[in-house]
């Protein structure tokens, strides 16, 4: 009688197939892709553009009180619509316990000046410390591009 040797070692691969990781991992970033603009906190803003704006970090941590006033003078504590005599209550009730006693201001680039000054004066009156007004950063045009204004003129007729 003889013995069965069974070869079978010989047809084992070892090779890694990273087909299924790719495709699970695309799938994820297209999942990320569609998720992360739907994170933004509060009201959609148009907000003014400057030329140096200040880095304000803080404003995007979760517990950030941001007060946002819309172009038709609708005014937003979060993502509550509010009045803006009700607007000095709400926030000492928000910083009543708090040691930074900061408030963020998202106002649109056309809302009306009256407005905008009286949920200034509505927080100040809260007794915010520090109010910081979000704004954007202006485009940087390149030289000879459809932004960038000609220059004036200058000379002697």
């Amino acid at each position: 009688m003889a013995i069965a040797v069974r070869d079978e070692g010989t047809k084992v691969n070892s090779n890694i197939n990273v087909t299924p990781m790719v495709d699970v991992m695309l799938v994820l970033l297209i999942i990320f892709m569609v998720i992360t603009p739907m994170l933004q906190k509060g009201v959609t803003v148009d907000l003014a553009k400057v030329n140096n704006p200040t880095q304000m970090p803080d404003a995007d941590k979760e517990d950030a009180l941001i007060v946002a006033v819309m172009r038709n003078g609708d005014v937003f504590f979060g993502n509550d619509r509010i009045a803006p005599d009700q607007l000095t209550n709400k926030i000492k009730d928000r910083i009543a316990n708090r040691v930074d006693k900061r408030v963020y201001m998202r106002a649109d680039a056309r809302a009306k000046y009256k407005s905008v000054v009286d949920v200034v004066d509505n927080v100040r009156a809260a007794g915010v410390d520090d109010l910081g007004l979000l704004t954007d950063q202006k485009k940087q045009a390149t030289p000879g591009s459809p932004e960038t204004p000609a220059p004036a003129a200058s000379g002697s007729e």
